[in-house]
């Protein structure tokens, strides 16, 4: 079903869970300027409360079911879109349950004790479905942020950034299948870096210390490539990027910056362009393919 017959299909209120960074605002301007008026619900230590003072909106914790469903409820919600990053997993402190979802608590606590990032965001996601409103992703609600196959600007990659992408894919794909992270940093065929809690931003800046100290080879520039993880679940956590994840590579010496088509979010995408233009780094949308990249 398309967005527009989804919207059709239902005369309910759409929330937008918002997390640390810039997504979520994009996603709420784009909401807004299709008709609808999103619901904000800010999540504690994540997301700032200052910064939703134009939207209708409550500050909750992560793991406040019995007070996200209250809100629904009020509100009128009936679909939730997962947005922003979360840098803090919910405590068993931190969960307050609805008599719905009373009886999983055994499994959340397991969950939040041993899985991975992507297996707390499905239980997050059947939470809060059983709390009474549907999960649907951010492509759904505003497609044109999604990287199409191919260069995004002026500049293209050449043969050694060509190799370095599949590379990179290769490394993001084995990372992900591990439930650990999305991106890579490969330097001339090689593997110099790989995500990890601390985020895409921060790799980036190991990799400008690594070449700096000479551990990682300056005369070579390298790419960065982010992958959706195997069987991920597209609702929520696709990888993105926007301007700074551009200035970041600049600094770490990089040739430019991979993501899959369809699959990964580029925020501000005029101000990438403009950036990495200037930069002289290619931004492309690659496709993951048993060989490497599908052009």
């Amino acid at each position: 079903m398309s967005s527009a017959a989804s919207r059709a299909a239902t005369s309910g209120r759409l929330a937008i869970i918002a997390g640390g960074g810039a997504l979520p605002h994009h996603v709420a301007e784009a909401v807004r300027a299709r008709g609808e008026d999103p619901y904000i619900i800010a999540l504690t230590r994540e997301a700032e409360e200052s910064d939703w003072v134009d939207f209708d909106h409550s500050v909750l914790a992560i793991g406040d079911f019995a007070n996200i469903s209250r809100t629904f409820k009020e509100e009128g919600i009936d679909r939730v879109v997962l947005s922003g990053w979360v840098r803090r997993r919910p405590e068993w402190r931190d969960i307050r349950p609805t008599l719905r979802t009373l009886a999983k608590i055994p499994s959340v606590l397991k969950t939040l004790v041993s899985g991975g990032d992507d297996a707390v965001l499905r239980m997050a996601m059947q939470l809060i479905e059983a709390s009474g409103a549907h999960v649907i992703g951010v492509h759904e609600v505003v497609p044109n942020l999604l990287a199409e196959s191919g260069p995004i600007g002026a500049v293209n990659p050449d043969g050694d950034d060509q190799r370095d992408i599949e590379a990179g894919i290769a490394a993001a794909n084995a990372l992900g299948a591990l439930d650990v992270g999305q991106g890579a940093v490969a330097v001339g065929g090689r593997v110099v870096a790989l995500e990890g809690a601390e985020g895409t931003d921060a790799m980036l800046e190991r990799v400008a210390v690594l070449k700096a100290e000479g551990r990682v080879s300056s005369r070579r520039r390298g790419v960065l490539v982010k992958l959706c993880k195997p069987g991920q679940d597209l609702r929520a956590d696709l990888p993105s990027i926007g301007p700074s994840t551009i200035a970041l590579a600049e600094r770490a010496g990089l040739a430019g910056v991979a993501v899959e088509a369809g699959r990964a979010l580029v925020l501000e995408r005029s101000e990438v362009v403009k950036v990495a233009d200037q930069a002289g780094l290619f931004v492309a949308g690659v496709e993951r393919t048993s060989g490497g990249i599908r052009r």
